[in-house]
């Protein structure tokens, strides 16, 4: 999958923890949660019983390397600030994949104006409300505060991958970023 490809190779570059077979647990899990990461252990876990496509797990796994990423690269306080848990949820929503316009369609849901803002922003608050017990108020304010600086924050695709093919594209521009400045 391009998309876990480009966040491998970021996480390798950066100098983070890169994931192998034993950073990955399925399990089963309760209600319609379908994946997460688990900070103290860096794994990422699958929720088997609630991943019934390909696509769907390529998405989660996507996602939730994204959260990997910004828990090594951001230092994010995953429990104690709200704020750093939005942030990480609304770039997952924006580029993991989550808010494309088909996925979207599959939803029923879908506008003509902002729509993919929207989308990032409800599924953001959608996630803090799954793993954090705070009120839908807390968890709106907290992504209303930091959106349009961690929307903005494209790293490490450069753009927002809106399907497959902009993933390819941004792994083969994420492997060419050096390479004009490296004989410098």
């Amino acid at each position: 999958d391009p998309y876990a490809q480009l966040l491998l190779a970021a996480m390798k570059q950066s100098g983070c923890t890169v994931f192998n077979d034993r950073h990955f647990s399925c399990e089963n899990c309760d209600g319609c949660v379908s994946g997460g990461f688990d900070s103290a252990t860096s794994q990422i876990v699958l929720c088997q019983n609630n991943i019934r496509q390909q696509s769907h797990m390529n998405r989660v796994v996507a996602h939730e390397l994204i959260h990997a990423f910004d828990h090594c690269r951001a230092h994010v306080d995953w429990f104690k600030n709200v704020k750093h848990l939005a942030c990480s949820e609304i770039r997952a929503a924006n580029l993991s994949g989550d808010c494309t316009l088909m996925n979207e369609i599959a939803r029923f849901k879908f506008g003509l104006k902002a729509h993919h803002q929207t989308c990032v922003r409800d599924r953001a608050i959608r996630s803090i409300l799954a793993v954090r017990k705070v009120s839908r108020e807390t968890a709106e304010k907290a992504v209303d505060e930091v959106f349009d600086a961690c929307f903005n924050d494209l790293e490490p695709f450069g753009r927002i991958p809106h399907n497959k093919t902009d993933a390819k594209r941004a792994y083969k521009d994420f492997l060419n970023r050096d390479r004009y400045n490296a004989n410098l």
